[in-house]
């Protein structure tokens, strides 16, 4: 099932994203983590990408795994500032090869050493190259608070917007602590005339050395409430993963609240994680 089929229906959905292993010696832990999540059935799953190398292999792998195992409709992810638009197409058949027709498209994050294939700038230029390629459900990423590389948020409307036109079928947001800066975003991107499904991203923050990696790649916004949580909590790790929990439920139960009927959860592959999320939600999922 493609994933827009799911985010036009009038019901609650809760989605769960996993990452692939970085080597191939943690590839079935990883799988096991994964299907312990895809076994709470969830409305769907999405898989990153390991770009750069052998491990971008994993996601196919992965996602094609949860999808025949669990019959869930599984979102695979594509990176495409480091590789060129032969190998963009050698993964993307791939995915046909292996029934995936949800491709979460992104432009990827800048490699440490600065290199770029010369193919690709954003993510608008991967999404139609895709959208030639096949009948697909193409995903892709939005920023509530800006993106860290464009100084203005009119800036970064205006390439959402691009996105859109491109042919993206819906956005996730990237993680975020502060529902208003969510409400807040949707009102700027509606203004705009984006009126795909806008899905909101949420972390739950479960140790504090997660916290402050995610703060320093994203540039996410910490409100005070929740940096009171992380100081009273962190070193206690399994209280941090209780409140981690029930923080990531009350932003989710929220949004509900205020009409935002499909949640996307980043688990870092947690399957207690996403169960505590679920059981939390047992009732509300259900309205």
């Amino acid at each position: 099932m493609k994933i827009s089929e799911l985010l036009s229906k009038d019901k609650i959905t809760i989605s769960f994203e996993v990452f692939p292993p970085k080597t191939s010696d943690r590839f079935f832990s990883v799988l096991e983590a994964a299907g312990g999540i895809a076994a709470l059935h969830p409305d769907f799953m999405s898989v990153t990408y390991g770009a750069g190398g052998g491990t971008s292999a994993f996601t196919a792998d992965i996602a094609a795994g949860l999808q025949e195992t669990y019959g869930i409709p599984i979102l695979a992810h594509l990176t495409c500032v480091s590789s060129t638009r032969e190998y963009v197409a050698r993964i993307v058949e791939s995915y046909i090869e292996k029934g995936i027709d949800n491709i979460m498209a992104l432009r990827g994050d800048i490699p440490k050493d600065g290199r770029i294939a010369e193919d690709y700038r954003h993510a608008a230029e991967l999404i139609r190259d895709i959208r030639e390629k096949g009948d697909f459900c193409i995903g892709g990423a939005c920023y509530p608070e800006g993106h860290i590389e464009c100084e203005h948020k009119k800036d970064d409307i205006r390439y959402l917007r691009e996105k859109v036109d491109a042919g993206c079928d819906f956005l996730t947001t990237q993680m975020f602590f502060d529902n208003n800066i969510f409400y807040n975003f949707l009102y700027r991107a509606r203004e705009a005339g984006i009126s795909v499904p806008i899905v909101p991203g949420i972390m739950p923050i479960t140790n504090k050395k997660q916290l402050s990696r995610s703060v320093a790649m994203s540039g996410t916004n910490v409100p005070a409430r929740f940096a009171a949580i992380v100081d009273r909590f962190g070193d206690d790790p399994e209280a941090m993963q209780q409140v981690g929990i029930i923080y990531a439920t009350d932003q989710i139960i929220d949004l509900i609240a205020n009409g935002i009927n499909h949640i996307h959860v980043y688990s870092m592959n947690k399957p207690k994680v996403a169960e505590g999320i679920l059981n939390n939600l047992s009732a509300v999922y259900k309205a």
